[in-house]
């Protein structure tokens, strides 16, 4: 249900009388209160990006790194491993360098 049908109902609930007017407003105020934006919160980048300062070609395994809690060199043997298995980590390594975002 949207804001504004939330909005109607309690409307319909005052015009019949079933919310006095203290109730009418009390409602009224804590449906604007949960539904107003966090201004406190700061903004928060999350999620996969390639590393800065972790890298040797792109920085895809300094960006699992982090996001796995995996040493970057695993997943660098990892993606060689990969590599050798008909260059399938060769073909990840680039679409992932390509999608993913840097820092």
């Amino acid at each position: 249900m949207t804001m504004s049908d939330e909005f109607i109902k309690l409307e319909q609930l005052h015009e019949r009388r079933s919310l006095t007017d203290d109730e009418f407003t009390r409602a009224k105020a804590r449906l604007l209160e949960s539904t107003a934006p966090a201004a406190a919160s700061p903004a928060r980048v999350t999620g996969f990006r390639r590393s800065r300062t972790d890298r040797w070609l792109g920085g895809l395994c300094g960006g699992l790194a982090v996001e796995t809690g995996v040493d970057s060199w695993i997943w660098r043997l990892l993606f060689t491993l990969m590599f050798f298995a008909c260059g399938t980590g060769l073909l990840l390594y680039i679409l992932l360098w390509i999608f993913v975002p840097s820092e």
